[in-house]
Formats: structure tokens, C-alpha cells, sequence
């Protein structure tokens, strides 16, 4: 009768001269697919008004993605535009050497403190809205209550002052006004990019792999709002022993095989420069090396969209030879 030990000694043998036996037929790896995620966020808060895509939409470079609340934004545009026919103006009447009349500046300076005004009130609104969900502190709230409070009262100054005609006196300093028209010229770019930032567009095109917020939610500074999966951003990941990976080489091609498709084809396109104790998630159908490298591969654009991150494969090397192990390592 045969002792467990010598069953076992059996079967290490049957497989290697079942190995040795079946040495023309490639021998396959067993692995899984992994994507490399785009999140797409943006550099300034604010709510979720509309997500333009849904999960699984497959999108091109430039398709919006979503949008946030922007109301504060336009408005900082509008203002920026103010600014900027304020400075240009007083360049033009500089540069042609006249004194302007006070009533010209001052309708220009009243024109922006209302802009102003308009903007601090719409900042205080959302601010009150704010601080009742929660998310602001009371300082906050009070310091744009007092900011809308003073913008109010320049206007109020403001259309005081234009009443009593009164003229200014600064018509020589065209160096300082040019400062002041370049300055509102950038303050205004700046602005149309905060605008910018409300809208979020795909930089590339792949598939909506998940949508991390939805219509109506408050989202912060740099938080994703999308996941993007470009098929060039799919790869397959496998490990085989140290002693084959070095018949292997980038560009070489290899099969893989997954449940419920025909076999697909991948590029070679990384192989670790170190080796590693086999992982624990990795099972192969027959001897268990020590050591493996990691091997990476990637797929044409309509294979990749055959294929879901996480997916278990096996992956075929081209010939026996290059999978056979050296030294025999159990």
C-alpha cells in the first residue's frame, strides 16, 4: 500500500513527464486584465448641476462630461469686462491728451461697483445657503455680508458723486493706465477660465467606466467626477517564472484566452525588472515556481474593448521553449 508521500511523489512525476510529453504546445500563464483610470475633476468646487453621460457611454476628446453650478462665475466674467472697458477708456482719453470729464469716470466707476454689488449679493445668497447646509463656517457668512454691505454703499457714493459734476484731474499718467488696462485684460482671462472650469470635457475618448457624483451634489476642489477607460489604457498582467521571462521581449505577441470569447492577441509591453515570490491570488494548473517576474501586455483598441479590468485570462507564450523552466524549480 503506498504511503501518502509516495502517491504524492507519483503525481510530481506524472506531471513532469506529462510536461515532458506535451513540450510542442505552448504553456499558458494565468493572469488578469487591468485598466489605467482617467478621473476627471476640476480645480474649483461647486454643485453638480447636469452629468451629461451616463455609465458605459463610450465618449470622444472634448465631449462634455458634466457641469457645475455657475452663476458666481458668469457674473466674474461680466465684472472682468467691466473692469477692462474702464481701463481702456481712460487709456483712450489719456493717450489723446484730453481731460476726461468726471462724469464719463464716474459713470464707468458706478458701472463697476454695480457689477460688483451684483456679484457680492449673489456670493452672499450662496453663502447663506451654504452655512445652512452646513458646509461654511459663520465666518464666512459674515464676512460676505460685509462685503456686500460695502459694495452697496459705494454705489451709493458713487451715484452721489455723479451728481455734483465734479472732474478729476489725472490725465497724464498713460504708462500707468496701459499697467491697468493689461492688468484688467488678465484678470479677465482669469475669469473666463474659472467659467471654464464650470464645464468639464473628456481629454480622452474611451468608455464612462463610472460616475462618481451625481446631479445635485456638492463636489469639491479636484474631486473625479468621471472615470474614463481609454482602450489603449487596458492591459493584460501575468507573472511566469524568472527563468522564462528572459526568452520573453517587448513586442512580442502572446495569446490569451478568457471564458465566454475566442482568444485574443497582446503586445508585450513591460517585463519587471525584479522578481517576486509568486502571489497568492495567482494558481496555476501545474507546478507553482518560487520566483515570478510580471509581465505586461497590451491589446488593439477592438480587443481592449472586449475585455474588463479584473478579468482572470491565461496567456500563452508562443513556444514551449521560451515557457519551459530552467533548473526544474518545484
Amino acid at each position: 500500500m503506498k504511503t501518502p508521500r509516495s502517491r504524492l511523489a507519483v503525481l510530481v512525476l506524472a506531471c513532469i513527464l506529462l510536461a515532458g510529453c506535451e513540450s510542442g504546445e505552448p504553456r499558458a500563464y494565468q493572469g488578469y486584465v487591468e485598466g489605467e483610470f482617467v478621473y476627471v475633476g476640476g480645480k474649483i468646487s461647486g454643485r453638480l448641476d447636469a452629468l451629461r453621460v451616463a455609465r458605459g457611454d463610450v465618449v470622444s476628446a472634448g465631449q462634455a462630461l458634466y457641469v457645475l453650478e455657475h452663476a458666481y462665475e458668469t457674473a466674474g466674467v461680466a465684472l472682468a469686462e467691466a473692469d477692462l472697458r474702464q481701463a481702456e477708456d481712460t487709456l483712450r482719453d489719456k493717450q489723446k491728451g484730453l481731460r476726461p470729464e468726471e462724469i464719463d469716470q464716474l459713470v464707468a466707476d458706478l458701472r463697476r461697483a454695480e457689477a460688483a454689488h451684483a456679484l457680492s449679493a449673489l456670493e452672499y445668497d450662496r453663502r447663506i445657503k451654504l452655512y445652512g447646509d452646513a458646509v461654511i463656517a459663520k465666518e464666512d457668512l459674515d464676512t460676505s455680508r460685509t462685503t456686500n454691505a460695502r459694495y452697496k454703499q459705494e454705489v451709493k457714493e458713487l451715484e452721489a458723486k455723479l451728481a455734483t459734476g465734479k472732474l478729476p484731474s489725472r490725465v497724464d499718467q498713460i504708462r500707468a493706465a496701459q499697467a491697468a488696462v493689461d492688468a484688467a485684460r488678465a484678470a479677465l482671462d482669469q475669469a473666463r477660465w474659472n467659467l471654464g472650469q464650470m464645464t468639464q470635457a473628456a481629454g480622452v475618448s474611451g468608455l464612462v467606466y463610472d460616475v462618481l457624483h451625481y446631479a445635485g451634489e456638492w463636489v469639491a476642489a479636484g474631486s473625479p467626477v468621471v472615470t474614463l477607460l481609454p482602450p489603449q489604457n487596458v492591459k493584460v498582467r501575468f507573472f511566469v517564472p524568472e527563468a522564462v521571462a528572459g526568452s520573453l521581449a517587448v513586442g512580442q505577441s502572446v495569446e490569451v484566452s478568457f471564458d465566454g470569447g475566442a482568444p485574443a492577441t497582446a503586445t508585450v509591453s513591460y517585463i519587471a525588472p525584479s522578481v517576486e515570490y509568486t502571489p497568492p491570488v495567482i494558481y496555476s494548473q501545474g507546478f507553482r515556481e518560487k520566483l515570478v517576474i510580471m509581465v505586461e501586455g497590451r491589446f488593439a483598441p477592438e480587443v481592449a474593448a472586449r475585455m474588463h479590468p479584473g478579468q482572470p485570462v491565461d496567456v500563452s507564450l508562443p513556444s514551449a521553449r521560451a515557457a519551459k523552466p530552467a533548473g526544474g524549480g518545484a
